[in-house]
C-alpha cells in the first residue's frame, strides 16, 4: 500500500493513546494516526475514513458500553478489522470480543513489543490474542445464545441497535443514516425478530449483557 496504514486510536486516557501511538509509529509504513477519546469521536472518525485499515477499541470509553461498542462500529464499517484493548483481559472478555467480529485482543499490560506484534498480525490477516490465556468455551447458554444472534445480524442492523442503544428514536436514526423511517421500522423490526425480543428496550436489555460494564439504567 503506498500511502501507508492509516489507523485509528480510540481511548479515553490521553496517556495510553500516546504509549499505542508509540508503539504504532515503529510499524514500517504507517501513514496516519488518528485519535478519539469517546466512542461519539470513535464513530464519527470510522464512518468519516473508509481507507482506515485498523482499529484500536478501548471498550470502557465514554460512550460505549464494552461490547456493545465493537457491534456498533462493526456495523459501521464491517470489513476494517478491529483490535480490542482493554484492562479487562480475563478469559471471558477475549472470547466474546472475537466471537463478535474483533481480529484481536490487546491486554492494557501488554509491552510496546507486543502491541506491536499483535497489530502486524491483524494488518496481515491473522487474528490475535494475549498469550498463555486458554479461552476455553463459553459457560453461559443465554449469552451463547445470544453472541449467536448477534453474529446474524447485517451491519446496517448492527448498526441501527448499536443506535437504539443509545437511545435514538427512530426518526433520528432515520436521519443519521439518510434513509426513510420506514426503512429504519423494517430494520428494527429484523433486529428484534433476530434478538428473540419484543421490544426496543428488551433488545437493549439484553445488548447490555454482554457489555463488560452495565448500561446505566434507563
Amino acid at each position: 500500500m503506498p500511502s501507508g496504514y492509516k489507523f485509528v486510536i480510540a481511548d479515553d486516557h490521553p496517556l495510553f493513546r500516546g504509549a499505542l501511538k508509540q508503539a504504532l509509529s515503529g510499524i514500517a509504513d504507517v501513514a496516519t494516526i488518528l485519535e478519539a477519546g469517546d466512542f461519539e469521536a470513535t464513530k464519527a472518525l470510522v464512518a468519516a475514513n473508509e481507507d482506515v485499515d485498523l482499529v484500536l477499541l478501548d471498550l470502557s470509553m465514554p460512550g460505549a458500553s464494552g461490547l456493545s461498542g465493537l457491534i456498533s462500529l462493526r456495523g459501521i464499517h464491517s470489513a476494517v478489522p478491529m483490535v480490542v484493548v482493554s484492562a479487562h483481559d480475563d478469559a471471558e472478555t477475549i472470547r466474546r470480543a472475537l466471537e463478535l467480529g474483533a481480529s484481536g485482543f490487546i491486554s492494557k499490560s501488554a509491552s510496546m513489543e507486543d502491541i506491536r506484534a499483535a497489530v502486524i498480525t491483524v494488518l496481515s490477516g491473522g487474528i490475535t490474542a494475549p498469550v498463555g490465556i486458554d479461552l476455553g468455551v463459553e459457560r453461559d447458554p443465554e449469552i451463547s445464545d445470544l453472541i449467536k444472534r448477534l453474529q446474524s445480524l447485517t451491519p446496517q442492523q448492527a448498526r441501527v441497535l448499536g443506535m437504539l442503544a443509545e437511545g435514538l428514536l427512530n426518526k433520528q436514526i432515520a436521519y443519521e443514516l439518510s434513509v426513510s423511517e420506514a426503512t429504519i421500522k423494517a430494520h428494527v423490526s429484523a433486529v428484534l425478530q433476530k434478538l428473540g425480543v419484543d421490544s426496543r428496550t428488551q433488545a437493549v436489555i439484553l445488548l447490555s449483557k454482554i457489555g463488560t460494564d452495565p448500561l446505566p439504567a434507563a
